[in-house]
């Protein structure tokens, strides 16, 4: 019988960002997956800053930064006529190390971290699904099938569910899967075309008939094609080709298809699954959670689950927490998951409305104040926040206690950036290496170093200065950083003991330091 640490059911961004995140904590991995080949068909298009942030900590920024566009304007359009144009250029400016929105198609995405986990060791196993599995105070025991038919046993620490809306891990859970599916059909389609449009920004046909947005991709002239479809019955999404939707919107506005490389019709749904947890079984991305496409969140959600998950499963397994940890897991992705969707349902709704009121805001509305609303910074950085999720927090979490100013635990490390000595530096180059660490923004006393110490945290100052204090960040107070960048804890200089109580709490302490895993470090840093 294989054994292993992590049993991954789902070989999407988000198992195979999973299956990286525990193999560099130096846990053993298989993932798996029923599909013969990666997925060359997706709708998945943006990656967003807070995605990237969490990339940047184990290094995996550079290459979707050079190979992803970066998208600088979007065009809304209204009966064949331009009628706005808003200014999406580092939207984000002062905000992330990563102000824009990035195009980076999944299917492409899922290629890049599939040969960064092969670079690591790691093979996915294809064509190969879940039978069934069991679980024990001791772990969980799966049967997988192979498509010759051929059975084998697998007994793992934990399983994780990241194999899509149709989870055979959610189901065999017995877990509700509550939403609903909406009435609109789309269609995506992955273009070579010519015309007005295909000049390397985005363009929104806001038109009472077909809903069409034109995304543009890196290569000259190929764009993603997202469009609705009108008064089609269920019975005929599997037999439309492009011929049978081009006489819509793209027709209308001039697209000219010189090549498609490829076509596909979809129903968007909104759910999300009652429980994300059921012993040693975890639900990740669609397999707990499913969204309408408004503002890209779909993809960006599962990738943070990944991140929430990966480096408390390693702490557990490595004796370095308490098994509570994990049960912070659900809390937190669930209640974001839950008011995600809400949010994107209710957009949508009105988005893809015939109503009269829907109609009138579309055509006449949008066009007229969106432009002058994207040219005010404050109006900029609202967007920027509401689609790139470095607002998510977790106040109600366990793990969150403390508060100072406007800034709470459970919230987002404040992101700044400084010149020191002609370079450019950011209070997140200490994120690297995923590890649970103390920032202090002034200087920090003998006490709290020696608390660090004690603990094997490691302790990083940062010169204060007025944009720190401009973030909500204060020079009287500690700020324990969890290892996905999210405060866990915040304290008064002089009261060290309360990081103690909260690092015993937690049964937090440092890893054995071996090479090519990821360990805590105890230091006293002066990074800026």
């Amino acid at each position: 019988m294989n054994r292993t640490q992590a049993l991954i059911i789902g070989a999407g961004p988000t198992g195979l960002f999973l299956a990286y995140l525990l193999n560099r904590f130096g846990l053993s991995v298989r993932i798996i997956d029923k599909a013969e080949h990666p997925g060359t068909t997706s709708r998945a298009l943006g990656v967003q800053a807070r995605t990237l942030e969490f990339y940047r900590q184990v290094g995996l920024e550079e290459e979707l930064l050079n190979e992803g566009l970066k998208l600088d304007r979007a065009n809304l359009w209204v009966s064949r006529k331009p009628v706005g144009r808003l200014n999406l250029r580092d939207m984000g400016s002062g905000l992330s190390p990563f102000p824009f929105l990035l195009i980076y198609p999944q299917d492409e995405h899922e290629k890049f971290l599939i040969e960064r986990l092969r670079s690591s060791g790691i093979e996915v196993e294809r064509s190969i699904s879940l039978e069934s599995f069991e679980q024990s105070a001791s772990g969980v025991k799966a049967i997988l099938r192979r498509e010759s038919g051929q059975s084998e046993f697998c007994e793992a620490d934990y399983i994780f569910g990241c194999d899509g809306a149709h989870s055979q891990v959610r189901e065999q859970l017995g877990i509700p899967f509550t939403g609903s599916t909406y009435d609109q059909l789309f269609y995506v389609a992955d273009v070579t075309a010519e015309g007005p449009m295909i000049n390397g920004e985005l363009h929104a046909a806001l038109d009472e008939a077909d809903f069409l947005a034109i995304f543009p991709l890196k290569e000259p002239a190929h764009v993603r094609l997202i469009g609705s479809i009108q008064g089609t019955r269920a019975d005929e999404t599997l037999t439309l080709k492009w011929e049978d939707v081009q006489v819509g919107a793209a027709k209308r506005l001039e697209i000219d298809v010189k090549e498609v490389h490829w076509f596909s019709t979809y129903r968007a749904h909104h759910r999300v699954a009652e429980l994300f947890r059921k012993d040693r079984a975890f639900l990740l991305g669609d397999a707990a959670h499913i969204h309408s496409p408004v503002g890209g969140q779909g993809m960006n959600t599962g990738l943070g689950d990944a991140m929430n998950l990966a480096w408390k499963i390693a702490a557990v397994v490595r004796g370095q927490a308490s098994r509570e940890l994990l049960s912070t897991y659900e809390g937190e992705r669930i209640s974001f998951a839950r008011r995600l969707v809400n949010t994107t349902d209710r957009v949508f709704t009105f988005i893809t409305s015939r109503g009269e009121l829907a109609k009138k805001v579309r055509t006449q509305w949008v066009p007229v104040v969106m432009p002058r609303l994207f040219n005010t910074r404050m109006a900029r950085q609202f967007f920027f926040r509401t689609i790139s999720q470095t607002v998510i927090h977790y106040h109600a979490s366990p793990l969150s206690s403390g508060r100072c100013s406007n800034l709470r635990a459970g919230d987002r490390l404040p992101w700044f950036e400084v010149r020191a000595n002609g370079v450019r530096k950011d209070n997140y180059i200490t994120l690297v290496g995923i590890d649970w660490q103390v920032h202090v923004y002034g200087i920090p006393n003998e006490a709290l170093a020696q608390t660090c110490a004690t603990h094997g945290i490691a302790l990083h100052s940062f010169h204060w200065n007025g944009q720190a204090e401009k973030l909500g960040l204060s020079n009287r107070y500690f700020y324990l950083v969890r290892p996905d960048g999210y405060i866990g804890l915040i304290g008064s200089i002089r009261s060290p003991d309360v990081l103690d109580e909260y690092l015993r709490r937690w049964e937090l302490h440092q890893p054995p330091k071996s090479e090519g895993h990821l360990s805590l470090r105890t230091r006293l840093d002066s990074t800026m």
